[in-house]
Order: C-alpha cells, then structure tokens, then sequence
C-alpha cells in the first residue's frame, strides 16, 4: 500500500460510552486507551489489520483494562505508550511534554502534550497535517470532551485551565477525538452556563439528531469547542458573569476561578 494512503480514524465503541479510536491505514493499526479488549480485537479481525500500536492517556482502567489481553493475543512486543506513572499495565515507552513520536506503521508522527487536571499525568497526542494526514488530530482522553472537560479526579482548576488553554493555542480545525459519548449531556449543562450562546443552541440540536441515529457527536474541533464549550469560554463575559451568579462572589479574577466555579457546579449538576 502507498505509504501516503490517508489514515483512518474509527470508533471502537465500548462499555457504556467509551470510544476506543482506531487509526489505521487499512494494514498496520494503532489504538488508542483500549479499556476493553474484546471489541478491539473484534474491529482489528473483521478488518484485517495488523495491532502496531497502543496509546494510553492516562491511567483509569477504562483506558487501559484491555491492554494485556491485545498483548498476549496479537503480539507481546507490540509498542505501548503512556505518561510516567507505575499503575498503566503492559506500557513499554513513557512519553511526555514536547516528545514527538514517529511511528512508521502505520505512518504518522505525534506530539505529546502534558495535560494535568483529571490525572495529574494525562497526556494528549498530537499530529500536525502530513502526507497521509489531511486536517491536526488530537486524541485528547479524559481532558476535553465535546462541550465539556473531564472532572477534577486528581488536578486543579489551575492545570486544567493550563491544559486546555494548550488545546486552544492548536489549529481551529483540529479535529478532537475525546473518549467518552458525554455530549448531550454536556451541552445541557453548558446551556445552563450560556442560554443564549447561538452556536450552543445549534450544536444543540445536531447533536440530538446524531444521537438519535445512534451515530457519534465525535470528532469535534477546537474551534467548535471555544464556541461552545464553557470550560475553554472561562475568559468570557457570559460564562464569568454566570459563575459570580452561581458562586455569589464577586471576584473572580482568573480563567481558572471561573472554572474552579463552573466545574464544581457541573459535579453536582
């Protein structure tokens, strides 16, 4: 196959709402946080292709309680990648902030981003457009999900603010591959956030009608996201008036007090 065969991306859906993303180049694959082994090896059969690759963003079993088995069944030197930390069984190479990954099969080249705030080791995995790569790609984890971030098991508001202020700093047409189908009810707490946010109320109802196809809301892009998702909107004049409202305070002088505001309200939403 001509090495600059444009790749795919796939949704292995597993559990309730996990997505686990399949790149491949119709031969060699790559996976990203295989929680469960069963429909990856399920997809990776019916479609012929050879398991090159594991990436793992973070720790939780969701993402990687499938690892093991896709090692002892398709190969135990199979490449495993993943953030510092001794609780991600079967990685084989630690990666972190700024390291760039070149995989040659398939063909593409990542670069690896720190993103505290769910874990404080969460990573993210870029890549840039390339030859078999026509728009950026993140495959972002537990961090950034379509209008909304993930919750603050171990990080602060301060490191999620840092990290998701990374993912805006990207191209607008990144598409972003969260792990998790959380959208509608993201964007009913969002809503709540920002009645009259107009491109809210628009990816409202696409949204919607996707679901009710049992079709993904996923990839969306960085620029739909600071559009629409209030967690990177925390600069904003709507969303910082809403969290002195909801917080009864009336300083909030940072991105990261507003989110520290609208985060905790969204756990108890």
């Amino acid at each position: 196959m001509d090495k600059n065969t444009l790749l795919q991306v796939w949704p292995i859906p597993a559990f309730d709402d996990n997505y686990i993303w399949c790149i491949h180049d119709g031969k060699s694959a790559l996976v990203v946080d295989p929680g469960d082994s069963a429909p990856v090896e399920d997809y990776l059969l019916q479609n012929d292709l050879v398991l090159a690759g594991i990436l793992i963003t973070h720790h939780h079993a969701d993402h990687t309680g499938g690892i093991l088995n896709l090692l002892r069944n398709f190969g135990a030197d199979i490449p495993v990648y993943g953030p510092v930390g001794a609780d991600i069984p079967g990685r084989t190479v630690i990666v972190k902030e700024d390291d760039k990954l070149e995989i040659a099969s398939p063909r593409i080249s990542f670069k690896v981003f720190e993103v505290p705030g769910h874990t404080l080791t969460h990573i993210a995995y870029f890549a840039n457009m390339q030859a078999n790569v026509v728009e950026p790609i993140l495959f972002c984890g537990d961090t950034l999900f379509a209008s909304g971030c993930g919750r603050l098991f171990e990080g602060t508001p301060t490191q999620m603010t840092q990290s998701l202020a990374k993912f805006a700093s990207l191209p607008k047409n990144t598409l972003v591959y969260c792990t998790h189908e959380y959208t509608l009810s993201n964007i009913r707490f969002a809503l709540a956030v920002e009645p009259n946010n107009v491109n809210l109320l628009s990816w409202s109802e696409k949204a919607q009608a996707l679901r009710a196809q049992n079709l993904p809301t996923l990839p969306t892009t960085i620029g739909q996201e600071l559009q629409v998702n209030p967690f990177m909107r925390c600069d904003q004049a709507a969303v910082i008036a809403m969290a002195k409202e909801v917080s009864m305070q009336q300083d909030l002088p940072t991105p990261a007090h507003v989110l520290a505001v609208i985060r905790a309200w969204k756990d108890r939403f």
